[in-house]
């Protein structure tokens, strides 16, 4: 068995899966707004529903983030070795999770439903930060290497 194959199909689905529960999120999201910036009794029911997917989708971005980090070092360690780049590109991992997690907490957390559009804003400011540094993540990567 080829362990430097098998640890790139592990990087790569993990980015994937990291990847693709943000996408579900924001389509989540984009399909409950009407309810949780409506009526109490709709908002309720979709902030309930809206947790619960946050829960389950927490459980898999989780364990995709780790596969990628973990994969990351091991590929780094035995293939690719310590040059600056696969140091940008940690760095750049760190960031993005901790500008994920900061605004998270300043901006998302505090929001209750029923909201306002202006308020529920924040889910799609997060999406843009999500998004930009997989987007810098990707360029680093693939195209300034």
């Amino acid at each position: 068995m080829d362990f430097h194959a098998l640890l790139r199909v592990i990087h790569i689905t993990g980015f994937a899966a990291w990847f693709g529960t943000i996408f579900a999120t924001l389509f989540l999201l984009k399909t409950l707004e009407p309810g949780l910036t409506g009526e109490k009794k709709q908002a309720e029911e979709y902030s309930l529903l809206l947790r619960r997917f946050i829960k389950l989708e927490t459980k898999v971005a989780d364990v995709a983030v780790i596969s990628v980090l973990l994969s990351g070092l091991l590929l780094a360690h035995f293939y690719e070795g310590w040059h600056p780049w696969v140091f940008a590109k940690i760095g750049l991992i760190i960031l993005q999770i901790a500008l994920t997690m900061g605004y998270i907490v300043k901006a998302i957390q505090p929001i209750t439903y029923p909201c306002d559009a202006v308020k529920y804003r924040a889910w799609y400011r997060l999406f843009t930060i999500s998004f930009s540094m997989f987007g810098i993540v990707l360029l680093v990567t693939f195209f300034l290497r």
